[in-house]
C-alpha cells in the first residue's frame, strides 16, 4: 500500500505518503491564496522524500470539505487527474473535519471547528478522534456556543472564537497525514467510511452571478 493523500480545503496545503504503516513523507503551507500554486510542488516533494515515484502510487485520499469553493476543488481536481493519469487507482475521499480529529487523539467527546469565513465555521461533534457524530455544519460560533458548552473544540476556526470555545485546542491546521493514517486504518479494517470525492461547499460560492444582471447580445 501507498497512499498519496492532499487536502486543500483549508488554508493548509497538506500532502503526504503513507505506506499502510506510517507516513513516509509529509509537505504543509499555509498559504489561503495560492492552492493551485503550491498543491503540485508539494506532491513533488514527498515523492523526493520518500525517494520514489508517482506511479508507485497504490491510491490517493483527498479531503472532501467542507470548505471554500475554491480552495477545495483544487485538491479533489489533482486527485482524479492522478487518478486518471494511473489508470484508474482509487481516489477515497474524507471529511476533512475527520483528518483534524484523528490529529487530536482527544479519547472523549469534543467538537472541530474550522474558519469558514464570513464570520462562520463548518463544525462537527465527535465522539472520539475517530467517530463523527454529527453531519458537518457551517453556523456563526455564537449560534453553536451553548451545544458545545463544556467540551474541546479543535481547530482554526475554535482558535478564532475563543469566546463562543473557550476550550479551544490545537492541532490548528489540518495534516494530510493524519488524513492517510485515518484512510489506511479503515481501509485495513475493510475500506468502509469513505466519502465520494465529491467537493463538500456547505452553501453557495461567494461569487455570484448579480439578481439584475442583463444579459447583453449583439443584434
Amino acid at each position: 500500500m501507498l497512499l498519496l493523500a492532499m487536502d486543500t480545503a483549508t488554508p493548509a496545503v497538506t500532502v503526504a505518503l503513507h505506506d499502510g504503516t506510517a507516513v513516509v513523507a509529509e509537505s504543509t503551507r499555509v498559504d489561503a491564496r495560492r492552492h493551485g500554486e503550491l498543491l503540485l510542488p508539494a506532491v513533488d516533494r514527498v515523492l523526493k522524500e520518500a525517494g520514489t515515484a508517482l506511479d508507485a502510487v497504490t491510491g490517493i485520499v483527498v479531503g472532501v470539505g467542507p470548505g471554500p469553493y475554491t480552495g477545495l476543488r483544487v485538491g479533489l481536481v489533482t486527485a482524479a487527474a492522478f487518478s486518471s493519469a494511473l489508470g484508474g487507482v482509487p481516489v477515497h475521499g474524507l471529511c476533512t473535519l475527520d483528518g483534524l480529529a484523528y490529529a487530536s487523539g482527544i479519547e472523549g467527546p469534543f467538537a472541530v471547528a474550522t474558519d469558514a469565513r464570513r464570520k462562520e465555521v463548518y463544525w462537527a461533534r465527535y465522539d472520539d478522534a475517530r467517530t463523527r457524530v454529527t453531519d458537518a455544519s457551517v453556523d456563526r460560533p455564537a449560534e453553536i456556543a451553548e451545544r458545545l458548552a463544556g467540551l474541546p473544540v479543535v481547530g482554526a476556526g475554535a482558535l478564532l472564537y475563543p469566546d463562543a470555545f473557550p476550550d479551544a485546542r490545537g492541532p490548528e491546521h489540518q495534516s494530510a497525514g493524519a488524513l492517510a493514517a485515518l484512510a489506511a486504518e479503515r481501509l485495513a479494517a475493510g475500506g468502509g467510511g469513505f466519502l465520494d470525492p465529491l467537493p463538500m461547499y456547505l452553501r453557495r460560492p461567494d461569487a455570484q452571478v448579480p439578481k439584475n444582471y442583463k444579459v447583453v447580445t449583439p443584434k
